[in-house]
């Protein structure tokens, strides 16, 4: 069964780092493009980075560029979030997930997230 696990989340200054991890079950990471979201009090869920399957490409939300890097471990099937932050509006509750299919009911299953939050 697929689970995500995301963890790594806390408090931080503007002007902090953190390091996000997301380890997935049921599923290799290495198989699938991998998608890390954020949500927002009040807000939709966004994309914040996506990495190709072959993890040699990753696009970021605009708000995002150059502050935040994804990587992946295969070997432990885990990928990452390191986000060197700035503003509050970072702050927001994250998520992984596997780019799915549309057909596919494994598209719905999401991980409980974790929570940033940027304040000084």
């Amino acid at each position: 069964q697929v689970q995500y696990v995301e963890s790594g989340g806390g408090m931080v200054q503007p002007g902090g780092s953190l390091r996000l991890s997301c380890s997935a079950s049921g599923f290799t990471v290495s198989n699938y493009a991998m998608t890390w979201y954020r949500q927002a009090p009040g807000q939709e869920r966004e994309i914040v980075a996506v990495m190709s399957r072959a993890g040699d490409n990753v696009v970021y939300h605009d708000a995002v560029k150059g502050r935040f890097i994804m990587s992946r471990d295969s070997d432990i099937n885990t990928v990452y979030l390191q986000m060197n932050t700035r503003k509050p509006e970072n702050t927001a509750r994250y998520y992984c997930k596997a780019a799915w299919p549309e057909s596919d009911k494994r598209g719905s299953i999401w991980g409980e997230g974790t929570q940033v939050t940027v304040s000084s």
